[in-house]
């Protein structure tokens, strides 16, 4: 028998989604309002800590060019914070909920992030 990647390229691509959503779908009744905590994230953000920290090192080290890219990555992760944060309120997260997990006040993350509504990505 083959993999399930295998098993879903062999359907038509109608089916695919719907062969997908029906096997991957989450019972409603049994799932609280909100989306239970990851419990990886931690690890994966200090993954991707470590890697920024490293690609510093590399640009430190003398490639003077790839600073510009770091630069990038900066907008690439405030991007990052205002799609969590845009996802969260939609997902029914209060301004103090968010607030006090960052350390700030309410009134602070509100500031910073009120105006972001939708979450969208840039691919």
């Amino acid at each position: 028998m083959g993999s399930p990647v295998q098993a879903l390229d062999a359907l038509p691509v109608g089916e695919v989604t719907a062969s997908a959503d029906r096997r991957f779908a989450v019972k409603a009744g049994l799932t609280p309002g909100r989306p239970r905590r990851v419990v990886e994230n931690s690890a994966y953000a200090a993954f991707v800590g470590r890697a920024v920290r490293a690609y510093g090192r590399r640009i430190g080290a003398g490639d003077v060019e790839a600073l510009a890219d770091l630069i990038a990555l900066s907008t690439e992760i405030d991007d990052a914070l205002s799609l969590a944060v845009a996802g969260l309120r939609q997902g029914g997260y209060s301004w103090a909920e968010i607030a006090g997990r960052i350390g700030v006040t309410r009134q602070a993350a509100q500031q910073r992030w009120g105006s972001v509504q939708a979450v969208s990505g840039r691919g």
